[in-house]
Formats: C-alpha cells, structure tokens, sequence
C-alpha cells in the first residue's frame, strides 16, 4: 500500500515549490510585449529585485538559468587570456570555473574540498603572488547547493581589500538569495548572479546579474561582448526589448511580480530568520537519528552550514533506497547527493539533500522530517529516535533565531 496519494512535496534543493499567489499570475493569456502594462510592470520590479539583493547598484535580466547567469556575468568583465581566482567548496565552484574556462579565460583553483569553507586569507595570499594583476575577478560561491556550505563573502571581501588587489568579488547566490542574509553592497561584492528558481520561488528561466560601478567600469574596458550577453543594454534599455534581448518571458514576469510582492510583504528580516529557524529544526532531527546511526550531516559546523539546503549521508545503498521510499510510498522526493561520493560509493547513491528555500513553512518542514523517519523506520535503518520531536521543539521553543549583523549596513532589510 502506498500512502503517497495527494498532493506531493518536491523537497530538492530548486526548483522550489511555487506559491498559489505565483502560479495564479502565471496563468493568463499572453499580453502585449510592446507597450501598457507589462512594460509599466517589469520596470517597477527592477526597485524590488535591488531590494532583495541589497543593493543600489544594477541588474541585468536573462532568459536562462543559473548557468547561464554564470556565463553572463563573466562575459562583461572577462574575456580570453585573462585569469580569476576561484576558491572552490564544491561542484558549483567547479561548475563556474569550467563555465570560464569555455570562454578562454584561465582558472586558478584553490580547493577547500566539500566540507570546509573557504580561507579568505589563502586567497588573500593568491592575490598578494599576482604581482601582474592577471586575476580580473574572485568566483566565490555564497552557498553550494551540492555541499550545503555557506561562505563568509564579507570576510573574503575584506581580505582582498587589505592586499589592494583591484580583483572584482563575484559572487554565486543562485541557492541563497532569499533565503540567506545577503547584503550586496555592505559586504562590496561586485557583481551577483542567480536565478529564479530557487529562494524568488518562480520556474527555471529567469537568471540575473546584478553589478556595481567597478564592474560597470570594467565592463567599459571589454573589448567585445556578446550582444546578448552584454549587460550594458540590459540595464540601461532604451525599449522594452532590450531587458531581455528579445521577446520579454512574459509569464515568468507575472509569476516574479507575485514573488516579488510576498517577498515585500514579509520583509527580509523576517525572511531570513524563517529559513534559519527551520533549518535548525533539521539540523536537530539529523542530530538524532545519528546519534544510533549512519546519519550524518555533511557540514559538522553549524556556523557555515546554508539555511536553504542541507545535505546529508547515509551510507549506500541506504541514501537510494530512503529516497525512493519517500517518493513512492509517502509522496515525498528528496534531492540526490550531487557532486559526492565515497571509495565505496562512487556514485554517490549514500547522500541525499533537503531543500528547504523559498515559500516553505513549519509543517512542511515537519511534515517532512515525519516522513524521512517514517523511511528509516520501514527500511530497518538504524537512527536514533524522536528526531521529528527535537525539531518540534526549535520550532516551538519561540527563541528567537540571532543572525550575523556583523557586516550589516546600507540598505534596510525592512
């Protein structure tokens, strides 16, 4: 018998579950692209896209996703023969890097493997040894949705301030923006990108590049970029057209208003304490069940562990088998392990993630910490039990949830 009938719960790290207000929005007739109200509408989001980032800088809109944005935002400030610095805590560091190397630009790899965070004064000490100033930029990723592992981007900023290396900070919030506290330009990160799909909780299809002066200037430096690639007309456009390079994404842009709205009506204060208070609760049941078990959670520190995503392992086959049991037998997917493996597990079939980002609440995230163990009952996995109580009780305990307001500043959060 399968308990699984009903509506399902996609809980992977992105494409988040979509919000009713969003899918509402999303489902109408296709407008006018030229002129009235979908061109008043998209120009009165660029405000609010700002105010998510935190920033009173710029942002370029793409019709593409995450990857896309990577492309994007490097083709503006680097071209072949030039060289970032990419200090990697997972695939997605390594995915943005080989994203440059296709565009003829050299990496220089620093990697801090898949459980710790990057060292801002090792790559302080990368910069200090480029005496030729060939690194145009830092790839930093803020969180990595294959690792769970949250980076500390204002230490990193002010560690390339003190060497006086001109490299632009480009920042990967592609799983954390909307979810985690980010703070553009308090934290002087020069050019942003992400997507849609994740913590702005619309359909993959979106990507955005949001940028400073110095990467503006930098981008006046360029010999050549693409046409649809060059952020100048993006941002700047003189007909509607130009945001996009072409047809607008119409309904993505009624489903990112809908978002934009929630987003607003919360506040990101409220916002961000939300995603770390659930988190928590996660984080308290995984410490249970592994108390008498194989669970573990791939970030032992607390301190740099993402508030969006969390990954985990169990072991092979034990990881494969609670995710399809979950799916098939209580309506539940859970995110494979990505970018993971072990000498006995080479696949990675042992680790698995949760997504938690975006429009998730208190019994959605009960609800799936009751079905997880429900699946470590039924498949016989050793774990320790009441992991779903000890959850409860972050959640239910009212204490409120600190966030790091040591690089606070500039924009409010509201």
């Amino acid at each position: 018998m399968s308990l699984a009938q009903g509506r399902p719960y996609l809980a992977i790290p992105g494409p988040s579950v979509m919000p009713e207000e969003v899918l509402r929005a999303m489902h109408r007739s296709s407008p006018n692209i030229y002129e009235g109200a979908l061109v008043d509408m998209v120009r009165g989001m660029v405000p609010d896209l700002k105010y998510v980032a935190q920033t009173e800088g710029r942002v370029a809109i793409y019709i593409c996703n995450g990857h896309g944005a990577w492309e994007a935002a490097l083709a503006n400030v680097v071209g072949e023969g030039d060289t970032v610095l990419v200090p990697a805590t997972g695939r997605f560091g390594f995915g943005w890097a080989d994203m440059a190397n296709g565009l003829g630009v050299e990496t220089q790899i620093i990697d801090f493997g898949l459980k710790t965070p990057l060292d801002p004064d090792r790559v302080a000490e990368a910069l200090r040894a480029d005496t030729d100033r060939r690194i145009k930029a830092v790839l930093a990723t803020h969180v990595d949705t294959a690792t769970s592992l949250r980076n500390d981007l204002a230490a990193l900023r002010r560690a390339m301030d003190e060497t006086g290396h001109p490299a632009l900070l480009m920042a990967d919030c592609v799983a954390s923006l909307g979810c985690e506290e980010f703070r553009m330009d308090a934290w002087g990160v020069d050019v942003m990108v992400t997507g849609s799909q994740k913590g702005l909780m619309v359909p993959p299809g979106l990507g955005f590049v949001f940028f400073n002066d110095r990467a503006a200037a930098r981008r006046a430096e360029m010999k050549r970029v693409s046409r649809y690639w060059d952020w100048v007309p993006r941002s700047e456009p003189e007909f509607f057209y130009q945001f996009f390079g072409g047809t607008a994404p119409t309904h993505h842009l009624y489903g990112l208003r809908a978002a934009l709205d929630l987003i607003r009506e919360e506040g990101l204060d409220a916002i961000w304490s939300r995603h770390a208070r659930l988190a928590r609760a996660i984080w308290a049941a995984a410490d249970v069940w592994g108390s008498a078990g194989p669970l573990t959670l791939n970030i032992a520190d607390p301190a740099v562990r993402s508030h969006a995503v969390t990954a985990l392992r169990l072991g092979a086959p034990h990881g494969a088998r609670l995710r399809e049991w979950t799916a098939n037998s209580a309506g539940v997917t859970l995110g494979i392990g990505l970018g993971m493996s072990e000498p006995d597990d080479p696949s990675g079939t042992g680790f698995f993630r949760f997504g938690h980002m975006g429009h998730v609440n208190a019994h959605m995230i009960l609800g799936l910490l009751g079905v997880v163990e429900a699946g470590l009952q039924a498949l016989d996995v050793p774990h320790g039990r009441g992991g779903v109580a000890a959850a409860a009780e972050i959640i239910g305990g009212g204490t409120p949830v600190l966030l790091n307001r040591a690089a606070a500043g500039g924009i409010p959060a509201e």
